[in-house]
């Protein structure tokens, strides 16, 4: 197949050019309008009780609390006259926006809850309308017309999740730019540097903005059809760029090391895809397995970043396999045009770099030795996830100058219980007023619950409270919903208890109740993701097994690949959950503890995972290559991190320089993405191809290329390898000469 790919890219390379623009401009015209059918939010299971609990309020009540706006009296209290007038005010013109729906504020009824201690501050509690995606848009309409100064002194503010959206969706795309604007000039920089040539370094360009316009053009197809969430565009630009530049880089360094030799550019390019074409293919193919992973979870948002992620790996490798070769036909020599001043031939020509075969060769004599100490430090820095938790974003993801944040503030330190925190339970039936009672009044008596609201009355500590009759917006005919008020910090350990508590308690006779409310969400999205997980696990080591199974001929080579990966991979997630959920060093990047979000944790492993692999192939593929030409195992390891290592050292600098621009964002979240993906590719490449590769073929010996006849027979058939297909692996453990010292 590699061959015929070669033959196409000689014979044809002009019209492999020529389909490839048109393919671009189709592309590009296709994806143009992704963003009209993508979508915000996608964090929640659609089978969840939440989600389900949501869903009926929605169709039955008018949806839930999701908008609260802070109003301040400023000098008086909010009961004073004209304060009271520029309340009323305010609420008549929130019940007539048509973006809102179950507007309910402090001067309807004068309830205590909406009412600040000092009696300075009030709440209007409203629903915005529309799904995840209109809610945004119409928040935004809501919090720009009615925050700010009104009538009477008052002046409003804007909380709750309609609003801690509106400022992450305010904030991201400045973050973005921000990011953006360090990376691309350090990139190109960069890119200059390690080509030591204009040309060459605007190759990996090309490949990037094929992957980028066809990863948009399947997500607007994809969008027309299936729930995709826009946050998906973000890991395409950067994922696409950095494959581009790794799997160019790849191939560029092979095919002018062959011109360096003397071959013919025909027969560098046929090398070049038989050797590096096939190393871009299989490692193209280790990157989708591990994002492949994204689609078993329920939630949208994480299945987004699969399609998004399998998608532009897929295109990046095509184009990198047909588009590539039929340029350095095209090129030739002048691949290494605008040669500059401080590049000599002889590191333009070549990829060998004898630092990293020096390195080898130091740990090989003294594997247990050099590998022992940066084993140590791994796992310690890994230790860290043995406390680890996990959450959903909330307003404290957000700079401390962000309104919904500060509005929070408010809630939790002056008002009594948080009505806006509530959790919502919908029961699928007309409910009598005497069960209904007995329900609310049990669920009522519940440690850390202020009060519990229904369409009959008010209950508090098992009691009914003597202040009024109920809220008849709560009752239906065909259901009842029970509002339950803590005292207890939202999203805390206390308050998904009660989640837990809530539900335990058995609702009238003959009804379902389902729990809702952004607690409950947290909990249901937990249990959804951690319920998920070892699947997506188990799929990721299983399809990654066969692929460097059939890539190396060896059942040992895969098992000492997750192993090594797994480690540095813990060690990652161990210092990002050092650092952002147990608090050391957050104030240096402005960040507030909290619990490790969920969806943003995943990610982060499969996207690492998924480039660790990359970085294994690259290096595996040279070692492999020189193993059955009959280099014993310590001269190919040695020869081949000498050949590979300047490789992947610029691949993961180049990647990583992507990825750390995200640490200058002010969501933490995405601090946490961009710092821990960037961290993560320099202990890949450093600490693991450096090192622990090394000093584990060492101690492996012949043994690493074990595998079991039938597997070999399996292999001879079947298999690929760099440089076509391989010898036999070797059966048989270690002789003595290859034991290590």
């Amino acid at each position: 197949m590699f061959d015929r790919i070669a033959e196409l890219a000689i014979r044809r390379s002009r019209l492999v050019l020529v389909v490839a623009v048109v393919a671009v401009a189709l592309m590009g015209a296709v994806g143009a309008g992704a963003f009209g059918k993508l979508k915000g939010g996608g964090y929640d299971d659609p089978a969840s009780q939440s989600t389900r609990a949501g869903t009926a309020i929605e169709e039955k009540f008018g949806g839930e609390t999701n908008l609260v706006l802070l109003v301040r009296a400023a000098g008086s209290r909010v009961d004073a006259p004209d304060a009271e007038r520029g309340g009323r005010a305010l609420v008549a013109d929130l019940r007539n926006d048509p973006n809102l729906e179950n507007v309910v504020a402090y001067w309807d009824a004068k309830q205590p809850a909406l009412r600040s201690e000092d009696g300075r501050e009030a709440l209007v509690l409203a629903h915005v309308k529309g799904d995840e995606t209109q809610q945004r848009e119409n928040a935004k309409t809501v919090i720009d017309e009615y925050t700010g100064p009104h009538e009477g002194g008052l002046g409003v503010r804007a909380g709750g999740g309609a609003a801690v959206g509106n400022d992450m969706e305010t904030q991201t795309p400045k973050d973005l730019l921000l990011a953006e604007a360090i990376a691309v000039p350090l990139t190109l920089l960069l890119l200059l540097v390690v080509f030591g040539s204009v040309v060459a370094a605007l190759l990996p360009l090309a490949i990037g903005t094929i992957a980028i316009a066809g990863t948009f053009a399947e997500l607007a197809l994809l969008g027309g059809s299936v729930d995709v969430s826009v946050s998906a565009t973000n890991l395409t630009t950067a994922l696409g760029l950095g494959l581009g530049i790794d799997y160019a880089l790849l191939m560029i360094s092979r095919f002018r090391e062959q011109l360096a030799t003397g071959s013919t550019v025909d027969d560098a390019v046929r090398h070049t895809v038989r050797t590096a074409g096939r190393t871009v293919a299989f490692s193209a193919a280790t990157v989708a397995v591990a994002l492949a992973a994204l689609l078993v979870f329920p939630q949208y948002f994480l299945r987004s970043f699969g399609y998004a992620g399998v998608g532009v790996v897929a295109i990046a490798a095509v184009g990198t396999l047909f588009v590539m070769p039929a340029l350095f036909v095209v090129l030739g020599h002048r691949v290494n045009s605008g040669r500059l001043p401080w590049a000599g031939r002889a590191r333009t020509a070549a990829t060998r770099a004898p630092l990293w075969g020096r390195l080898a060769g130091t740990v090989m004599r003294r594997p247990v030795l050099t590998a022992l100490p940066v084993l140590a430090v791994l796992l310690v820095a890994a230790s860290p996830l043995l406390g680890i938790t996990l959450g959903t974003p909330d307003e404290r993801v957000l700079p401390e100058d962000a309104q919904s944040r500060q509005v929070a503030a408010v809630l939790r330190e002056k008002f009594d219980g948080n009505d806006a925190a509530a959790l919502h339970v919908v029961i699928d039936a007309f409910v009598d007023e005497g069960p209904l009672g007995s329900y609310a009044a049990e669920l009522s008596a519940l440690e850390g619950v202020v009060r519990v609201e229904t369409g009959t009355g008010s209950y508090t500590k098992g009691q009914p409270r003597a202040t009024g009759p109920g809220n008849a917006a709560l009752s239906r005919p065909d259901a009842q919903r029970v509002t339950v008020v803590s005292g207890l910090t939202p999203r805390s350990d206390e308050a998904q208890d009660l989640v837990h508590e809530v539900r335990a308690v058995a609702p009238p006779a003959g009804t379902e109740a389902l729990v809702g409310g952004g607690d409950a969400e947290l909990v249901d999205s937990k249990d959804s993701i951690s319920g998920r997980l070892p699947l997506a696990l188990g799929l990721v080591a299983l399809t990654t097994f066969v692929v460097l199974f059939l890539f190396t001929g060896s059942v040992v080579q895969p098992l000492r690949a997750l192993v090594l990966n797994v480690i540095s991979l813990g060690a990652t997630l161990g210092v990002m959950t050092w650092i952002f959920q147990d608090g050391n060093l957050a104030s240096l990047i402005g960040v507030t503890p909290q619990p490790m979000e969920a969806s943003m944790t995943v990610l982060m492993f499969c996207i690492a995972f998924g480039l660790s692999m990359d970085y294994e192939v690259f290096v595996t593929s040279r070692i492999k290559e020189l193993h059955d030409q009959g280099a014993d195992t310590r001269t190919a390891v040695t020869d081949g991190l000498g050949h590979t290592g300047r490789i992947v050292t610029a691949a993961a600098c180049l990647l990583a320089v992507s990825f750390f621009a995200f640490g200058t964002a002010k969501i933490s979240f995405m601090q946490m993405f961009g710092l821990g993906s960037g961290l993560a590719i320099l202990i890949d490449a450093v600490a693991v191809r450096g090192v622990l590769v090394p000093a584990a073929m060492r101690l492996l010996g012949r043994s690493a290329w074990y595998a079991p006849p039938s597997l070999r027979r399996f292999h001879g058939r079947f298999g690929l390898s760099e440089g076509g297909p391989a010898p036999a692996p070797v059966p048989a453990p270690a002789p003595p000469a290859e034991a290590p010292e």
